[in-house]
């Protein structure tokens, strides 16, 4: 019997009553795949069994005559037609780049935004079993420093970070866009240094970080879902606070009432959107940066947030209005600056890191344990993009600095339902650690498979509120609720992902039999209310 996603969301809710089920960060002496092996071509250490692929990198030709601009940042992975994969992937370029998309002697197309500005989005299309590469085109041109973005009903959100002259603003990108299109610009969205965006496919509104030391959290609420792009930009306030300042927050499981405020003048000429939403009393969060939504949980990162200035993790419970910081790193050594994030297939929150010095893609189980799962061994360059693949074969990553996006494949955790494997309700045992084909030529770091331990085991028990739990040189705050609970909910989460035919959050009737997304809700030329610059 196939459960429906609706029935498990709201059975998680009811598992979750009375405990604060907020993410743990622990560090336990056990890493969840295994220790890193390094790899021999100096490009991406993994644990042992898991390889990676080069799928393009800067300045190669793309199938458009264009070539592969440099700096790719945020990305997601669509499921595209004939057995393919999508990925829409920005590129964080500034004006007079020498990286950018253009070869010498080419000049920027009719359709740019901005034809001075170099930055913008690329689709790449790849085989979903080899992940050879399709076809790759530019899709969005002429605009400024494409930072994050995230996932929507009508495809790809691409992010400036940048306000200069016209920039500063959300552009939604078709993933079927096979040429380079005219600029979807939504001004309702505001103006201002957009980090990254997502939206509830249930209601249509979006939810939107900024990337400023003094930024705010926001959300877009449209006034008729069949018009998602008129109605009202808020501004997150916590209940009762007047401009509380979330980057001193530093005890995971501390958790507030939310309120919204009204942005007056969103699309301003001047960068003072925070500015407005201040002045009502909205919060203050220190560099908004990666954002996720998972059911009715929206995971965002404030980058230098706490008190090492290492980064938090908060998680608004839209259901309850509620936001509860996840986890706080109390030392950089062990979480330094969480920037992209994704919410992986089997339940664990895979963090990117954009520190000061070597970055690594950091997991967080639902049992509390931090682990390392990859690293750049090429550069101190960031790593971006992370997302998955819709049936969670296969993790795709960019390394920004060095121009290279990668796909890697082993022996990730496969979530079990109950009754159809060794465990039972509850219970993870029995998993299988099925990866995706690695095309020939897949780099390998290490022999054998790693361990892939499911969700839900080893839940940490009785921890108190604002715990810190040691081990070695690491800390990190604590806030654990019974563990039952959290295992229980993790199993949950897990059926979710398992039963919910692809990308988390996507409506289930906008996939196909085959899970290729249809149609959205409108084509692009009939939304009168984008600006179509």
């Amino acid at each position: 019997m196939r459960v429906k996603r609706r029935e498990l969301l709201r059975a998680g809710a009811s598992v979750a009553a009375g405990a604060p089920l907020a993410l743990l960060f622990l560090r336990s002496a056990r890493a969840e795949f295994g220790a890193l092996v390094a790899d021999p071509n100096g490009i991406l250490d993994l644990p042992a069994g898991f390889t990676y692929q080069i799928l393009e990198q800067v300045g190669a030709d793309m199938s458009d005559g264009y070539r592969v601009p440099g700096r790719p940042d945020g990305m997601e992975c669509f499921a595209g037609p004939n057995g393919t994969l999508v990925l829409m992937r920005n590129h964080e370029l500034t004006a007079g780049a020498s990286d950018g998309p253009y070869k010498n002697g080419q000049s920027a197309p009719t359709e740019a935004y901005d034809a001075a500005a170099s930055g913008g989005v690329t689709r790449l299309v790849i085989d979903a079993v080899s992940f050879a590469r399709v076809s790759s085109n530019l899709v969005l041109a002429g605009t400024t420093r494409n930072c994050a973005g995230g996932w929507s009903p009508w495809g790809w959100l691409s992010c400036e970070e940048d306000v200069g002259g016209t920039h500063g603003y959300v552009f939604v990108c078709s993933d079927s866009a096979t040429t380079v299109k005219p600029p979807q610009k939504i001004a309702s969205y505001g103006r201002m240094n957009h980090e990254a965006a997502t939206v509830d496919p249930a209601t249509n509104i979006a939810y939107l970080t900024e990337d400023r030391t003094d930024s705010c959290f926001y959300r877009f609420v449209p006034k008729d879902k069949a018009v998602p792009f008129v109605g009202k930009l808020q501004a997150l306030k916590i209940a009762g606070k007047t401009n509380e300042d979330l980057g001193t927050w530093a005890a995971a499981g501390m958790s507030a009432g939310v309120e919204w405020v009204d942005v007056d003048v969103p699309d301003s000429a001047s960068d003072d959107v925070r500015d407005q939403a201040q002045a009502k009393g909205a919060g203050i969060v220190r560099r908004g940066e990666g954002i996720y939504l998972e059911g009715t949980s929206v995971y965002f990162c404030a980058t230098t947030g706490g008190p090492a200035f290492g980064g938090q993790i908060f998680r608004l419970d839209v259901a309850a209005n509620e936001l509860v910081l996840h986890g706080v790193s109390s030392d950089k050594a062990e979480l330094d600056m969480p920037d992209n994030i994704a919410v992986a297939p089997w339940g664990d929150v895979i963090m990117a890191e954009d520190g000061s010095g070597g970055n690594f893609l950091r997991g967080l189980t639902s049992t509390g344990e931090v682990y390392e799962f990859a690293r750049n061994a090429k550069s101190n360059g960031e790593l971006a993009g992370v997302c998955f693949s819709p049936d969670g074969k296969a993790l795709f990553v960019n390394l920004q600095s060095d121009g290279l996006t990668l796909v890697v494949t082993g022996p990730f955790p496969r979530a079990m339902t109950s009754g159809t494997g060794g465990g039972g309700p509850g219970s993870t045992t029995g998993t299988s650690a099925a990866g995706g084909n690695g095309a020939s030529g897949a780099a390998t770091t290490g022999a054998g498979a790693a361990s892939g331990s499911g969700v839900g085991s080893g839940a940490s028990s009785g921890a108190a509120s604002g715990q810190t739990e040691e081990s070695g040189s690491c800390a990190f705050a604590v806030s654990a609720g019974s563990a039952g609970a959290v295992a229980a909910v993790a199993m949950i989460a897990a059926v979710v992902r398992k039963c919910g035919a692809g990308r988390a959050g996507e409506d289930d009737s906008r996939r196909g039999v085959d899970g290729a997304v249809n149609a959205p809700v409108a084509p692009f030329e009939t939304m009168s209310d984008v600006d179509d610059t």
